[in-house]
């Protein structure tokens, strides 16, 4: 290798090793309370925004319970009170989600209800709904973070 390819394979290897020292650096600035509250928004959204759609103001819309009896066809549960619970739990779960209450059991719920529109609804959409379940498994193993209620009523009960 002549002296001017060495240097310049050396100047890549230099310009690597820089671009990775500069990512981990980057990875240790973000903080866990970002990411959770991140996790925490952006699945609220996705099941408030769905919660909306079967609401026509505050009453349940045909359109829903149409979707329940004639699309969705859970085999257990009767239509309407599938519909119902379901327009209930995509207003509650995703409201605690983003303020961080009660985070796991929330975050389980969804969880719960994700696996449900997998394996009965729409088994073709498992990326949407893995990634969805990923950010679920993320909540319920490290909790909601610092920035949530669940993080200072800890902080209260602990008496700090």
């Amino acid at each position: 290798m002549t002296p001017a390819r060495f240097s310049s394979a050396s100047a890549s290897h230099s310009t690597i090793r820089r671009f990775f020292a500069g990512t981990a650096r980057l990875h240790n600035n973000i903080p866990d309370a970002l990411l959770l509250l991140a996790a925490r928004v952006f699945t609220a959204a996705i099941f408030f925004q769905s919660g909306r759609t079967k609401m026509n103001g505050v009453m349940l819309s045909e359109n829903a319970l149409f979707l329940f009896q004639e699309e969705y066809r859970l085999p257990w549960l009767n239509p309407q009170t599938a519909a119902y619970l379901t327009a209930f739990a995509e207003h509650m779960f995703p409201l605690m989600l983003l303020l961080g209450f009660a985070t796991r059991l929330s975050a389980l719920s969804l969880l719960i209800m994700t696996l449900v529109i997998q394996l009965f609804v729409y088994p073709d959409a498992w990326p949407t709904h893995g990634a969805w379940a990923t950010l679920f498994l993320l909540l319920i193993a490290k909790g909601a973070g610092d920035w949530s209620v669940d993080f200072l009523a800890a902080k209260r009960w602990q008496g700090k």
